[in-house]
């Protein structure tokens, strides 16, 4: 179908942001804090220009997802004896290297059901951000996001660590379930709902956030009946619970891993190389093979967008990148795409893009014709109509686009990390403070910076660029008019 944009990866600015962000000073005495497993050590770190951080690496919040709980739902974590070493960083989950999560593969395993907490102290009731990381549901990890600026913010950050690719979202014929990355992250917020207490976290103020594939889930949680009491907001950045994409069946899903029924028993790395062999037939690539949402029946017991029209209303923050990916392989992709992402009303996108006549230049700060294509049927439209979907619902909703870059040129999927969690200044706003702001209240408004309207009839939200932040609204009339996925 598309690829994504690879340069830089999803994942990996977060963790180049985390690094730049931190000047590491030998680290202090430890720390100790429960939990209803036992007891885990962290340690304090931090540097001249910022302040002191307590960071927990690597806890437990599930059972090891081994041998007979190889696809199965997250089990209870065993209680350990003595004080557990939280000081070292964790592996991530299985994945195969892509050049821009070579560290992750480097350092990888089965056994990788864990969460990091970084916090300002161990008392208190601070607000909690829930991190869950990007990378196409085959890659990535949290990286170092609970050591990040958030916290100086006085935010406790969570990083989430979930089974990736064939591991996290194979649907087995005979087995209830599939989506057990989701059940992952239900079963994290519930770990966090019974322990951010004890590191200075209010379980009562949780907000989860993800970009891209984390979004995508972000969204998914707030559809899933299970997840519900379990966070208060949502922060969703360049991702949707389907990226555009019909929903796939259970019985579709069943089909597409009947080839791994046999390979229970076949090593972590195996299965996970077996998987991304898979072919789903809708798509013309299969970069989103792990991204086409599967109506599992447990997790997702109906279609996305139905759970959406009843779950209870939250506050929630939506945004996209003006350019996010590409979109290759020429016209008869193109035109595949166009008729996937438009059903009956692809004629009228292909008049609105003018696709009977030659393509214009690239503009500099847009991209191609087809990238735009491909940027708005993924992220844009499908953005919009969630946003207008929970606003009828009596959602505040709070919408942006970002339009950045370092060079002032064309900006990029993924781009927006360093500003809005590495706490990168641009156009003279620190724009991570509007994401504070909404953990901990879920308004970002606040202090000097420039106001940011809610999400209304009128599409209004906030467009972010070199020069700024300004107030804007949603085009009227436009392609979006012709979408009706999410």
């Amino acid at each position: 179908m598309w690829r994504r944009r690879r340069s830089g990866g999803e994942d990996r600015p977060v963790r180049i942001v985390a690094a730049a962000a931190l000047l590491w000073a030998a680290p202090a005495a430890a720390q100790v804090a429960d939990t209803t497993a036992g007891p885990v050590r962290g340690v304090t770190e931090g540097g001249l220009t910022e302040g002191k951080r307590i960071v927990f690496r690597g806890i437990p919040f599930a059972a090891p997802p081994l041998g007979a709980l190889r696809w199965t739902p997250p089990a209870p974590v065993a209680r350990w004896r003595g004080v557990r070493d939280a000081r070292r960083p964790a592996r991530a989950c299985i994945q195969q290297d892509h050049g821009w999560n070579r560290a992750d593969h480097a350092f990888r395993a089965e056994d990788c059901l864990t969460l990091d907490v970084g916090t300002a102290a161990l008392s208190g009731r601070r607000p909690v951000l829930v991190w869950i990381h990007g990378g196409g549901n085959y890659a990535g990890s949290p990286g170092d996001m609970a050591a990040g600026p958030l916290v100086d913010r006085g935010i406790v950050v969570v990083g989430v660590r979930y089974r990736l690719g064939a591991l996290g979202f194979l649907v087995r014929r005979g087995v209830a379930g599939g989506n057990w990355a989701l059940q992952d992250q239900i079963a994290a917020l519930r770990w966090v709902r019974a322990n951010i207490a004890r590191f200075g976290g209010d379980p009562g103020r949780v907000t989860i956030a993800g970009e891209s594939a984390g979004a995508q889930d972000v969204g998914l949680l707030l559809a899933a009946p299970a997840a519900r009491g379990l966070f208060a907001r949502a922060i969703l950045g360049s991702g949707t619970p389907g990226f555009g994409i019909p929903w796939r069946s259970r019985g579709a899903a069943e089909r597409m891993g009947a080839p791994l029924a046999t390979m229970r028993r076949a090593g972590a790395d195996d299965v996970f190389a077996a998987g991304e062999r898979l072919a789903d037939p809708l798509l013309a690539g299969q970069d989103y093979r792990w991204l086409r949402t599967t109506i599992d029946g447990v997790v997702l017991p109906r279609a996305p967008d139905r759970l959406l029209a009843e779950a209870p209303a939250r506050d929630v923050m939506i945004g996209t990148n003006a350019f996010e990916l590409d979109l290759p392989g020429g016209a008869g992709q193109r035109d595949r795409f166009i008729v996937q992402s438009y059903g009956a009303k692809a004629p009228l996108a292909r008049a609105y893009y003018r696709l009977d006549r030659p393509a214009p230049p690239a503009d500099p700060r847009r991209g191609t014709r087809d990238q735009q294509i491909a940027t708005d049927a993924t992220f844009g439209c499908p953005a919009q109509r969630l946003a207008r979907l929970l606003a009828g619902r009596g959602a505040r909703v709070w919408s942006y686009r970002f339009d950045g870059s370092d060079d002032g040129g064309m900006t990029r999927h993924s781009a927006e990390l360093p500003y809005i969690y590495g706490g990168k200044p641009i156009g003279g706003v620190a724009v991570m403070d509007y994401w504070a702001n909404f953990i901990r209240t879920g308004d970002p408004n606040g202090g000097a910076l420039p106001r940011w309207p809610a999400f209304d009839a009128a599409g209004s939200r906030i467009e972010i660029d070199n020069q700024g932040v300004r107030a804007a609204r949603e085009a009227t009339g436009g392609i979006c008019q012709w979408s009706d996925t999410l």
